[in-house]
């Protein structure tokens, strides 16, 4: 298993408990296929350049072990997932 690290821009007019409920998913997602060490919440920042006529969003930075077969999963259902506006996976 290696060590990856995403993170995700949320819709910034998602309420909190929206919030709650995607990052709950997404553990859920990798704790399938792997192990997440910490998510972290950085709250609501303003974007550098505008993304789909936001900006601004909710960033949350996971940290996590997983198998290299299941990133690709991992990125298909962060971009049908229509409350995230961008969102990277980088292997550490």
């Amino acid at each position: 298993m290696n060590k990856y690290e995403s993170v995700i821009i949320v819709n910034p007019n998602l309420d909190e408990a929206g919030v709650k409920a995607l990052e709950e998913k997404f553990t859920g997602l990798i704790n399938e296929n792997g192990k997440v060490e910490t998510v972290d919440n950085r709250g609501k920042k303003k974007l550098a350049y505008e993304i789909k006529k936001f900006t601004e969003g909710t960033y949350i930075v996971y940290d996590f072990e997983a198998k290299p077969e299941s990133i690709a999963e991992l990125e298909r259902v962060y971009r049908i997932t229509d409350d995230i506006i961008k969102f990277i996976v980088i292997k550490k």
